[in-house]
């Protein structure tokens, strides 16, 4: 049998045009050669905090920076680049064009994180980078992502199976054992979120976070034995296996295929099939019998996926599908501090390469939504940011992923354009880049992990 059509996400069209050699070559040379004029003055004056050295295509040096600390040497960041293709990449694409650079292999990095760090350091006075070009495919790919269909049903299974169908073997080279894809939870007993940097990371550490965050989940949906227990979003089963095993009984929904063959196996293997129904449909498609049958929904790290224009249907459907009394929702989600919250957001590294078509909420623009939806139905019982864990979590997802044997050859069977050795490479450093990106904007807090607990106002407090 042939294998599935592949589903890795495209690359922008900008960053297809710059690498598919389509224009001649003098004038690929003449708007490298400009982009990185552009791009150097820009430098120039926008770097004031740290020191960034870049060694050029020809082996020429140029450190631009003094450091904000005078009476220390500052960091410096070291950038060799490859291939002149980075200065046009960020005319055109800004942030993200760095990005594809570094999957294309354009540049290498001293130290990527420090890198980051530097551009979230110097955002401000690095504006000389914002130019009509980028700021064109900016404001068109948010009112895209806000406008344009990019959550209609079939869009959204199509984002889900790019963003979770890659492999399931590929997931388990970096996942724990429960295979829990959201940011864990940590405690003492595992030495705090800093405990891998303090002590180093141990066998178990993460399993017993992420089992922990299970916990903290169920707790919070105030579940009991005989409940039932409606979750949107399967990923592979770790949350509706453990509700499972308190005695619940598990709804869970999801678009991706490969995440539902998972659950499914993973319930039965733990004895639990016959309280585990795995979904394969849409939020928007749940069959009629459920109404108002649940005692509670969790969605974890999900919503991001249902967008500025559907949250009115996603909470008008929680709220048919929970019983009327006792009902209680818990949400978390990736979310934008207030002042960067804006309800365009523009397509960037990471809503673009690992979850496309994503609109991040903010701490209270979510609940907002929802009173607005549905009035009076739920109250905001709690409100809680868990991103100081997020860049642990990412640190033990980015050790362990060193990807070869059998999940390279199941990646490259599946996914035919992975045979090249250069586009498998592209595979891994894009991984890199979103574990060290997602890292560095948490540890941050450019971008916060909430979680929302919304309760019937009718026995809102009952144990």
């Amino acid at each position: 049998m042939a294998p599935a059509a592949s589903r890795l996400p495209p690359r922008t069209l900008r960053s297809a045009v710059v690498s598919a050699g389509i224009l001649p070559d003098s004038l690929y040379t003449l708007l490298n050669a400009y982009s990185r004029s552009y791009v150097f003055n820009a430098m120039k004056s926008g770097i004031t905090k740290g020191r960034l050295a870049i060694v050029d295509e020809d082996g020429a040096q140029h450190v631009f920076g003094e450091g904000d600390d005078k009476s220390a040497p500052p960091s410096v960041v070291t950038l060799w680049v490859h291939n002149a293709s980075l200065w046009s990449r960020i005319l055109i694409s800004h942030d993200l064009g760095v990005s594809e650079a570094f999957m294309q292999g354009d540049f290498t990095v001293s130290d990527l994180k420090g890198l980051l760090n530097l551009w979230l350091d110097n955002r401000e006075t690095l504006s000389g980078l914002t130019n009509v070009i980028n700021t064109l495919f900016a404001r068109y790919s948010a009112l895209a992502i806000n406008a344009l269909g990019r959550q209609s049903l079939y869009m959204a299974k199509w984002n889900v199976e790019v963003a979770y169908d890659i492999s399931n073997a590929f997931y388990q080279c970096f996942l724990s054992e429960e295979m829990m894809y959201s940011c864990a939870i940590w405690s003492e007993a595992e030495g705090g979120v800093r405990g891998d940097l303090d002590r180093g990371p141990r066998t178990g550490d993460l399993e017993a976070a992420q089992q922990r965050k299970i916990r903290t989940i169920l707790k919070k949906a105030r579940v009991r034995p005989g409940d039932r227990l409606l979750e949107i979003g399967s990923g592979w089963g770790a949350m509706a296996v453990g509700a499972a095993e308190l005695g619940c009984t598990v709804d869970t929904v999801t678009l991706s295929a490969e995440q539902m063959s998972m659950t499914q196996q993973r319930a039965a293997a733990a004895g639990l099939a016959d309280r585990v129904r795995v979904h394969l449909c849409d939020y928007r498609e749940l069959p009629r019998d459920f109404e108002h049958a649940f005692d509670a929904v969790v969605a974890c790290e999900m919503i991001e996926a249902v967008g500025p224009r559907h949250l009115h249907t996603f909470f008008r459907t929680l709220d048919w599908a929970l019983k009327t009394d006792r009902a209680t929702i818990v949400i978390t989600a990736t979310s934008r501090p207030e002042h960067r919250w804006s309800e365009y957001q523009a397509d960037d590294f990471s809503r673009h390469y690992h979850w496309p078509n994503c609109h991040l909420p903010s701490p209270l623009s979510l609940p907002n939504a929802l009173q607005r939806t549905i009035p009076g139905k739920f109250v905001l019982y709690e409100l809680e940011d868990h991103g100081i864990h997020y860049p642990r979590t990412l640190r033990e997802w980015h050790r362990p992923a060193n990807f070869a044997g059998p999940a390279v050859e199941e990646l490259r069977l599946k996914h035919p354009e992975l045979r090249s050795d250069a586009e498998l490479r592209a595979f891994k450093r894009r991984w890199e880049y979103m574990f060290v990106y997602s890292e560095v904007g948490f540890a941050r807090a450019y971008t916060n992990l909430n979680c929302w607990t919304f309760t019937r106002p009718v026995s809102s407090l009952s144990p």
